[in-house]
Formats: C-alpha cells, sequence, structure tokens
C-alpha cells in the first residue's frame, strides 16, 4: 500500500467508517475485473464497520489501437515477448481466479481486444447518474465473457439498458461526442500520478494498491486506513 499524500493530516475521529474508492480502470483489463471483484469481496466481508464509495476512473491500455481491434493474444506476445505457452498459461490463471469470483471469462482463439476510448466516455455519461459500477459490470461481461467489443456503440446501448441507464440518452451522448475532454482529463491525471498499469485502487485521494490483490491483503489495507480516517 502506498500513500498518495504523506502531508495530508489525518482526522482523530476513530468513527468514520466511509471509504471513498476510485478504481483507475480499462475494460479491456481482465485484471481489472479480478481486482474488482476482490475489492468488492473484501468490502462484504468488512461491512458495517467500513462502508465505500465507489467511483470508476479512465485508463487505456492500448490507446492506439485501430477502430478494428487487433487479436489479443497475437497483440500480447508482441507487446510483451511472451511465448504462446506463457500467453496460455496466464490465460489459464485468469480464467481460473475468474471462476473463483464466480466471472467466465472466455478466452477464445480469435478473441480481440479493442480500442476503449468510447466505453470510457459511456462509464463517464453512468458515473453522472451513480450508475459506474453498474455500467462496468455489463461491459466486462460482454467482453470477456461474450466476447463483443466493449467500444461498438450496439455494445454500449445493450449495456447501458441491462444496467437499467437510459440508452437512448447514451446513444445521444455518444453521437454527439459528448465527455471527450472529461476522459481525456482522466487519462492525464493518471499519467500524472504516474500510474502505468491498472487497476490501481485510491482510496480517500491518500492511498493506492495496485493490482488484483487478494481479498485479505484488500482487507488488511481496508482496515488500516479506516483507522487513519
Amino acid at each position: 500500500m502506498y500513500k498518495l499524500n504523506p502531508s495530508a493530516q489525518e482526522s482523530p475521529d476513530m468513527s468514520a467508517t466511509e471509504l471513498n474508492i476510485r478504481i483507475v480502470s480499462d475494460i479491456a483489463c481482465p485484471w481489472c475485473l479480478v481486482g474488482y471483484r476482490h475489492l468488492r469481496a473484501a468490502l462484504d466481508e468488512l461491512q458495517p464497520d467500513i462502508e465505500a464509495r465507489i467511483s470508476w476512473q479512465a485508463f487505456q491500455l492500448n490507446p492506439h489501437i485501430a477502430a478494428e481491434g487487433e487479436n489479443l493474444h497475437e497483440h500480447i506476445r508482441h507487446k510483451y515477448g511472451s511465448t504462446e505457452t506463457e500467453s496460455r498459461a496466464m490465460r489459464r490463471r485468469i480464467t481460473a481466479l475468474g471462476e473463483e469470483t464466480g466471472f467466465t471469462f472466455n478466452f477464445t482463439d480469435d478473441f480481440r481486444t479493442w480500442n476503449t476510448f468510447d466505453a470510457h466516455r459511456a462509464m463517464y455519461w453512468a458515473g453522472l447518474k451513480n450508475s459506474a459500477t453498474a455500467m462496468a459490470e455489463q461491459l466486462f461481461t460482454a467482453y470477456f465473457t461474450n466476447g463483443e467489443n466493449p467500444g461498438a456503440t450496439a455494445t454500449l446501448l445493450q449495456a447501458a439498458q441491462d444496467a437499467g441507464l437510459d440508452a437512448a440518452e447514451l446513444e445521444q451522448v455518444l453521437a454527439d461526442d459528448q465527455y471527450r475532454g472529461e476522459v481525456e482529463q482522466e487519462l492525464a491525471q493518471a499519467r500524472d500520478l504516474g500510474i502505468s498499469g491498472v487497476p490501481t485502487f485510491i482510496v480517500n485521494d491518500q492511498f493506492s494498491l495496485t493490482g488484483a490483490q487478494p481479498v485479505s491483503v484488500f482487507k488488511d489495507a481496508l482496515q488500516q486506513i479506516a483507522r487513519e480516517a
């Protein structure tokens, strides 16, 4: 756990139990889904002693991917230099971790990675309606379980509908290119904070945890932060 702002004053009131948790994430990142599920499990175990307000901040792992996307397995081999054996082992590991949280990853041979900028615009819009988490869950499922393009308008509209949001309103948002500047600002902020990998969990704007940590690590960290809040 890393303290972002060591000079920030800490309140002596030890009764505070509400934490603000910002998840810096990309829909194209399987570890973000696993990390979120682990965080959620930790929070469930910590109730009623600790409550959390969760928000989401945009991050793009592959901002320059073309509209047609790329085969994920080839992309990973080229980007990280991993062998086919290493790539398959990692997919099996992620799939197993997903199963432990009740999530299904379907990494087919033709599974693709896509540009997620418009997905982040949709997430920003959903966040204005306090529904970013519901939207994220729908998009993770659409992408990793169903193999859909999470940046495609049809996928985003269906996700909005399934999250209980107004798909017609989102369609207009996407058509009018709304929230582009806001998403670009979030991406720049992540860079300014030195975030180079996701998921990153920023708690109370002071502490950060990086990676899909085990539930026990989240619990210990959140309890420590709550004591200092």
